[in-house]
């Protein structure tokens, strides 16, 4: 009786949401490893690299400013980059603010796990039982396992010694970009990260390190407004 239920009324099973979002949180939660070695590499304590990811807890974010740090950028380029990444999750928290309707006693709380997977997770949802559970139970597991891996790498960074004799120095950008790269679903996506990396690449032999990320944040508002020229242009066109 409860499999009819469910399937007339799209609904999912409990057990069916929580093996998806523990998929989601172990499998993105083992790439802090890649942080912890990388923070260490950058010059970062043990303490700060485990205070960013308790405090930060946004992947993305934290490789940037790790990694402009690397480059010998300044706290403050390095920080800022990172904020205009870490801006996205704002808009992820107004759309599950309402689909998740939680007590007002939480919001603050669930508020730091507002990211990439746990919102992808959440929206996947058929209904509001399963996109709390999802939301939960991703958010906790990649909370947990993240930052138990950020400890374990940063552990293992020092051990290591020079992290860039093995190669290690390349985990920030190939994360970075494996974090990315399952983003860029649509040709104005792709289009923004395209401009982006040029803007990076061109500035960076006359900026100082860090700066050029904050110039391809330009990227953005430049692609929609040529995109939005351009619709005006064909609209007025099929007028005609």
């Amino acid at each position: 009786m409860r499999t009819e239920t469910e399937t007339e009324t799209g609904s999912k099973p409990d057990s069916a949401v929580i093996r998806d979002a523990l998929g989601v949180g172990i499998a993105v939660g083992l790439s802090g490893f890649a942080f912890g070695v990388t923070s260490a590499g950058s010059g970062l304590s043990l303490l700060q690299t485990c205070t960013l990811s308790l405090l930060v807890f946004t992947g993305a974010s934290q490789f940037a400013l790790v990694g402009a740090l690397a480059a010998g950028g300044s706290p403050f380029t390095a920080a800022a980059g990172a904020f205009f990444l870490g801006v996205r999750n704002t808009f992820y928290g107004l759309r599950l603010s309402q689909l998740l309707a939680l007590p007002r006693a939480v919001r603050p709380f669930a508020a730091h796990w507002v990211i990439d997977e746990t919102t992808a997770v959440t929206l996947a949802q058929p209904t509001r039982r399963a996109a709390r559970i999802g939301f939960t139970v991703t958010g906790l597991s990649l909370y947990v396992l993240w930052n138990l891996t950020t400890l374990i790498g940063a552990l293992g960074a020092r051990a290591l010694g020079d992290t860039d004799v093995w190669g290690l120095d390349a985990a920030t950008p190939a994360v970075f970009l494996a974090l990315l790269a399952p983003m860029l679903r649509t040709s104005t996506e792709r289009a923004v990260a395209a401009l982006a990396v040029l803007l990076g690449l061109g500035f960076l032999p006359v900026l100082p390190a860090g700066v050029p990320v904050l110039v391809a944040a330009l990227a953005a508002p430049a692609v929609l407004f040529l995109k939005g020229r351009t619709m005006s242009r064909t609209a007025k066109e099929d007028d005609r």
